[in-house]
């Protein structure tokens, strides 16, 4: 079993210092293929484009400065800034490329200097939510299925994304693997008609921010109709009564979700019927294996 969500490219040196790019054939995630960010990473080395020295605007037109005056114009800026307004004035987005290392100085200049907690990266908006739900469910920050539970699904439910566009190497796999087994079924779950939905058997346009009550709905169904493998829960979980009990309390879901009550018997049986079920999603919902759970 591979557990990866990394693809695997490879890179070739040319003569001229640019790099050949292509996708690893043996790579476990992706088997040779590669998305437009992955085919674009041999221009990455290039200095093409990137800025290699400071510059200042002066009367609309960009002057190259060394690096003492650029730093310098940038900490009196700073400094006058917090001066006049305070320290909740400044705000720093950094990237969500720095190393542990750079993190822990941003986060010191910006908290234990400038006296501000207004400091963001894309890495905690774009992963932060998964993180804090599979340390919640799992105990760890570990995602709990790999891709090759995508050829072994009888079900696939895809969560607020359009998987087209985003993972259009995962998208091409599971395409593949539902040309190659006709009987597996593909839900969409996303307020949305994307490209993505074109493979759907079923796509469920709920209302934005409406999935935890459709899930809701979803656990109490389980539980009602005795869909539950309770040895499993058992062994594995906790709290499971107080989760039944909270589902069991959740009222109007079809006015929550903008669904029918046939949509929600359609995605509630068919997550019922079938022993091996795979989420697939972008933040927001927790992705899982659901083996034998009746």
């Amino acid at each position: 079993m591979h557990i990866v969500g990394w693809c695997g490219v490879e890179a070739r040196p040319l003569s001229n210092g640019e790099l050949e790019i292509r996708g690893d054939r043996e790579h476990p995630s992706n088997y040779g293929k590669l998305c437009t960010k992955g085919i674009a990473l041999g221009k990455t080395v290039s200095h093409d484009g990137r800025l290699l020295n400071p510059e200042f605007n002066v009367d609309g037109a960009n002057t190259k400065r060394s690096w003492d005056e650029a730093l310098n114009k940038v900490a009196q800026r700073f400094r006058q800034t917090i001066d006049e307004h305070g320290p909740d004035s400044v705000a720093f987005y950094v990237s969500g490329q720095l190393l542990t290392e750079d993190y822990y100085l941003a986060n010191k200049l910006m908290k234990g200097f400038i006296g501000s907690a207004n400091i963001d990266s894309n890495s905690r908006l774009c992963m932060a939510s998964s993180v804090v739900g599979h340390k919640r469910a799992f105990g760890t920050d570990t995602v709990p299925v790999c891709y090759e539970d995508i050829e072994l699904a009888e079900v696939v439910v895809i969560v607020g994304s359009n998987l087209a566009w985003c993972h259009p190497v995962l998208f091409q796999r599971l395409r593949e693997a539902k040309q190659n087994n006709p009987e597996m079924k593909v839900v969409v779950i996303d307020p949305r008609k994307t490209d993505t939905s074109v493979i759907a058997d079923l796509h469920l346009s709920i209302q934005s921010g409406s999935d935890v009550a459709l899930f809701n709905g979803l656990l109490a169904y389980l539980a009602e109709n005795n869909a539950i493998d309770h040895d499993f829960v058992e062994q594995h979980t906790e709290g499971y009564s107080h989760s039944v009990l909270s589902a069991q309390f959740e009222d109007n879901i079809e006015k929550t979700t903008g669904l029918t009550p046939t949509e929600l018997e359609q995605f509630y049986r068919l997550f019922a019927n079938n022993d091996k079920v795979v989420t697939i999603y972008s933040q927001g919902s927790i992705s899982l294996l659901k083996a034998q759970i009746r």
